[in-house]
């Protein structure tokens, strides 16, 4: 038994690990942003204080011998090279913590990776004008995002976990390359499900919604619950999200009121190992409806 003197260090101890347990059990929340020029910039984001992940949307043009384009909706316009001034506002959010992806692909553009050769082309871009390499032309100005995220729903299904190999080569000790994916809930993946099961991938958030059979509909769980066991049972990645989408006009179907998600969903998908987290589409929408403040304190 301790004595008096060494219970003190012994308790104080106790209650450090104890904390970080409970640290590693949290989870955080991802945001979308990008796609519409009234949701504020990026610094604005990230000093909410709400998010850990920012993904930037669109890079919607790539591959095929076409020439990338990004598409950031109203924030700036790309093809006068008007879109660098972000660089100091992603500077910012990553002195926050907060890490911070250029998404690829989206629901509308022109992109598809035509061989193996094209997507050793598009990393290649990639990791010039995005990550840690050097261009002259980075849309985004100097700064190295943290990585790349796969949100890919038009096109060719193929080579992507090519595209994913040749990322991930490029990451080293003191500087990771972050793989990140948004598959649709049905399982598996259509577009990522190859890429995905290289095991390259840090966090995948995965849509809970626009896909009746496997999301929240009418109070039932069911579906959802039944659909993120056999995502975390099933693929090789650091965590999983829930997607959701911030208020009901983001999405066609899937939207979860916050008490239902706080009492019903999160308690449960928290249990596994594999939870991050939620994943919100998009900072638009979650101004507007003050979606991740309801659910902040039970991620």
């Amino acid at each position: 038994m301790a004595t008096k003197s060494q219970a003190k260090p012994i308790f104080f101890l106790l209650v450090f690990v104890s904390s970080l347990i409970g640290i590693s059990k949290a989870g955080g929340i991802a945001i979308y942003w990008g796609q519409n020029g009234n949701e504020g910039n990026l610094t604005a984001t990230c000093a909410t204080g709400k998010y850990a992940y920012v993904n930037i949307a669109f890079l919607n043009q790539f591959g095929n011998g076409s020439t990338p384009g990004i598409n950031l909706a109203g924030h700036c316009n790309p093809a006068s090279n008007g879109c660098a001034f972000f660089s100091s506002q992603i500077k910012s959010c990553q002195r926050l913590g907060i890490k911070v992806m250029l998404s690829i692909g989206g629901g509308a553009g022109s992109y598809s990776l035509a061989s193996k050769a094209d997507a050793k082309n598009v990393a290649r871009y990639l990791w010039r004008n995005f990550l840690g390499g050097s261009s002259r032309s980075r849309p985004l100005g100097d700064a190295v995002l943290d990585g790349i995220d796969f949100d890919i729903e038009l096109g060719s299904t193929q080579h992507y976990d090519d595209l994913a190999r040749y990322l991930s080569a490029h990451s080293k000790r003191r500087r990771k390359v972050y793989l990140t994916a948004a598959p649709q809930c049905p399982f598996p993946d259509a577009f990522v499900g190859a890429a995905l099961n290289t095991g390259r991938f840090d966090y995948v958030w995965v849509q809970f919604y626009n896909n009746p059979q496997c999301q929240y509909a009418s109070g039932n769980t069911t579906n959802l619950l039944n659909s993120w066991n056999t995502w975390t049972s099933s693929i090789n990645a650091k965590k999983i999200f829930l997607g959701l989408p911030a208020a009901p006009a983001a999405a066609g179907s899937g939207y979860i009121p916050p008490k239902v998600l706080t009492s019903q969903i999160l308690p449960v998908i928290k249990k596994s190992s594999k939870y991050g987290g939620v994943m919100l589409w998009n900072k638009f929408y979650d101004d507007s409806n003050g979606y991740s403040a309801a659910i902040a304190a039970s991620v």
